[in-house]
């Protein structure tokens, strides 16, 4: 059995002390200071109605798959897929390494005491105080200190090390509420006694402040953290530092990356025995336990303190109130701040090995080098030297709290995306979703509204730097790693979900009244991949204002050889469509023929919730190929009203998309209203975006006046984009050879629309296609009903 492996305990004590943490100790007083007792409770209520919902969603995350080395990082990118996955992860393994600078610079806040004592007491030399007045003379070496027993000894000794310090905060925390103060005797609570800017803090206040230890203390003198000093009566009084008075919101911001240390034990993962256990337990134990600690504080605090000395963050306060307050708390906040620091070198590598485990970083040696690890339990060495170095980097950067305003939005994407996690695994109903801890989707869906809502709240600066580097890290990973672009199973089954909800929807609502009508077109052709023709037309009505299904007929009986056939075949119009940004839907259909192709595919439901109302067929101008099997089966198709599309394709395709020519006679007049708009629609790709649209008219003398004044109408009431000079109504005289004049006239057009009627495909068969050598594609209509246009 491998020793590495840990229980439960290890889980719950590195959130609990990353919780009762750094900000614990200096910035809480100030919280409850600035907006109150009755304002901290309010902070505390709504940073946990975050990180209660995150601890539930990791609970259940963990106890439906095995969570792996990485702990976040392999939950999220195993749900939203490695793209956004490694977004967040990076992201993520950016605020875990800062952290731990964060951490070691407040564990030096515990040496103040012990360096003003030195100053005092002995006589040091020039270069020595000098060093002493830089945090980062003790902050570096207790960074390598700390990497040192991490890369000796791995995650094991940094366990053992982290019951020694819950150990010394546990007893710190006893210190602190057995402790009382003049002011606490003399005072009771009030809910919103909060800190003004004006007020001042009086000689008399500060007296009560003074924690008189048991015995031990000296009426002549004054216990300040971590030390003591004699009160000189002829001293004068020190000028109050200016403390301005902040909003509820900006404390908020200072105050919750207290609470956000509750999925610290999560990146333990790879170093638990039972993951699925011990991280649902150890995460809710803690998150739960911090919060009531942090209300008994907040009611300690009040109690125990003036206002204006709370939101003094020049005073530990909480040695003033402890008992033995002058050395228990500042080993109380050394232990907190090295076991947060400890937290996050022990996580912030493991989710570094993880995102190089995945490749995601574009250079193959940059990933072999930060995964390898050592030892059996392959502990992420060269991860924790660049952790180590990055963190580094920060101390001596030294100010970092502006840093840990942005590590806090990092985490607030984290936790956010845990929660979407949850609710979205809910909404997918994924059968292989089974986990043993079932939080309730309503809860992760307020989690995941709040996290992404505080972020703005916050710091909106700040929020919007966060959102500019996940986004930039976002096209990067993409760039670099086009081969992990696939659409994550989650927003499969999401999108599955929605579609078949609307569809259910729309078939049960009640419809009005048909007053519009747009393109919802089904496309059928055997010969995909040797005319592209129905293909192309298709995507170009479909694009804008209609809906497209493509289907590729393969002739033949359905069997294993022809089911992967068209899997294959299927695979490769999605690539083409892929290519060309397609807004189509593409199929296959096997059947033994055309006709029983054509019956099923009549019968194919809209993609989009309405009926298809458009059948797009195509044959070849110049060999007639599939011309016969259209017209042996327009009866059939002709048996359901729809309207039908023959596109006749020559060898000069489409030309130069600049433009169509729509050809109207009284024999197909009830066809015109649909031709113009098929026109029309067509303008709306970008493909045609600069296509000129050409009305013609061919009519008999008596007629002429009639007709045009008709389709000047048309096209004003329809407002419709062609201009007058674009509409020619032409003469038709009995010897008028139609097909000649349309050749004369379109010649060079690049798409021909004409209709064609039902008895003169009955009587004239192939002939009626006839006679269009001289003129690019054309596309026949034939309209069930007449089309208004609206």
């Amino acid at each position: 059995m491998d020793k590495q492996k840990f229980g439960t305990a290890p889980v719950f004590f590195t959130a609990i002390s990353t919780i009762l943490g750094a900000i614990m100790f200096l910035r809480f007083g100030f919280a409850v200071g600035m907006v109150g007792l009755a304002g901290t409770i309010a902070i505390i209520l709504i940073g946990h109605a975050v990180t209660i919902p995150t601890a539930m969603a990791i609970a259940e995350i963990a106890t439906n798959q095995k969570v792996e080395g990485g702990g976040e990082y392999y939950i999220i990118s195993r749900s939203f897929g490695l793209v956004i996955g490694g977004t967040i992860g990076i992201a993520l393994y950016l605020s875990q390494a800062i952290s731990v600078a964060f951490y070691i610079m407040a564990f030096t806040e515990a040496f103040r005491p012990l360096v003003s004592w030195l100053r005092e007491t002995y006589v040091l030399l020039p270069w020595v105080g000098y060093l002493l007045d830089f945090p980062q003379t003790i902050g570096v070496p207790a960074l390598l200190l700390l990497t040192l027993l991490i890369l000796t000894k791995g995650a094991d000794l940094g366990v053992k090390i982290l019951y020694l310090v819950v150990a010394t905060l546990g007893l710190a925390l006893m210190a602190f509420f057995a402790g009382t103060t003049d002011y606490g005797r003399e005072n009771s609570v009030e809910f919103f006694n909060s800190y003004s800017a004006d007020a001042e803090v009086t000689d008399e206040a500060l007296q009560e402040l003074i924690t008189e230890a048991e015995g031990d203390a000296d009426p002549d003198t004054v216990y300040y953290p971590g030390g003591s000093a004699e009160i000189s009566p002829a001293a004068p009084a020190e000028p109050e530092p200016d403390i301005p008075a902040l909003s509820f919101f900006t404390v908020f911001a200072i105050i919750f990356p207290a609470f956000t240390g509750m999925t610290a034990g999560v990146g333990l993962s790879g170093d638990l025995r039972d993951p699925g256990r011990s991280i649902p337990r150890g995460t809710l134990a803690a998150t739960l336990g911090g919060m009531v600690v942090y209300l008994f504080m907040a009611w300690k605090l009040s109690a125990s303190a003036p206002p204006e000395a709370l939101a003094d963050t020049s005073n530990l306060i909480m040695a003033d109130i402890a008992w033995q307050g002058w050395w228990i708390i500042p080993l109380g906040l050394a232990a907190a701040t090295i076991s947060s620091a400890l937290g996050s070198i022990l996580v912030a590598p493991r989710t570094l090995q993880a995102i190089a485990a995945d490749k995601l970083f574009p250079a193959p040696g940059i990933n072999a080098f930060l995964a390898r690890g050592r030892g059996p339990s392959n502990e992420p060495y060269n991860s924790s030297l660049v952790t180590v170095i990055l963190a580094a980097f920060f101390i001596m950067l030294g100010a970092l709290d502006s840093v840990a305003e942005i590590i806090s939005m990092f985490f607030m994407v984290t936790y956010g995306s845990l929660c979407l996690i949850s609710f979205l695994n809910h909404f997918a109903a994924d059968p292989s979703y089974r986990p043993t801890f079932r939080s309730k989707w309503y809860v992760s869906l307020f989690g995941a509204i709040a996290c992404f809502g505080l972020i703005f709240i916050m710091n909106s600066t700040y929020a919007a730097a966060a959102v500019v580097l996940i986004g930039l890290l976002y096209v990067y990973i993409s760039y670099s790693n086009p081969d992990k672009r696939s659409l994550a199973l989650i927003f499969q089954g999401v999108i599955f979900q929605i579609s078949r909800r609307i569809q259910i929807f729309l078939q049960k609502a009640e419809k009005e009244e048909k007053k519009s009508w747009r393109p919802s077109v089904i496309a059928v052709s055997d010969a995909t991949f040797t005319r592209l023709g129905a293909f192309d037309l298709l995507r170009w009505l479909s694009q804008k204002y209609g809906f497209g299904t493509y289907l590729h007929y393969i002739n033949g009986y359905l069997s294993h050889d022809t089911s992967e056939a068209a899997s294959h075949t299927k695979e490769r119009i999605i690539r083409m469509a892929e290519a060309t940004e397609s807004r189509i839907y593409v199929d296959t259909i096997v059947s033994p023929s055309y006709t029983s192709a054509i019956a099923q595919i009549i019968q194919f439901p809209g993609i989009a919730g309405t009926e298809n109302n458009l059948l797009l067929l195509e044959y070849s101008k110049r060999g007639g190929e599939g011309l016969g099997d259209i017209i042996d089966n327009f009866k059939l198709i002709k048996s359901v009203d729809f309207n039908i599309g023959i596109l006749g394709l020559s060898e000069r395709g489409f030309g130069l998309k600049r433009t169509i020519h729509v050809w109207i006679t009284r024999a197909h007049l009830e066809s015109s209203n649909l031709m113009i708009l098929l026109a029309y629609v067509m303008t709306g790709h970008s493909d045609w975006k600069d296509a000129e649209i050409k009305l013609f008219a061919l009519f008999e003398e008596s007629k002429l006046i009639e007709e045009e004044q008709r389709m000047f109408d048309l096209i004003e009431t329809g407002k419709l984009p062609i201009s007058r000079n674009n509409i020619e109504v032409l003469c038709r005289r009995d010897n008028t050879d139609v097909r000649g004049v349309i050749a004369s006239r379109s010649g060079e057009a690049d798409l021909v629309i004409m209709g064609f009627r039902d008895e003169a495909l009955k009587r004239m068969k192939g002939e009626l296609f006839a006679g269009y050598d001289d003129i690019g594609n054309v596309l026949f209509v034939n309209a069930a009903e007449a089309v208004q246009i609206r």
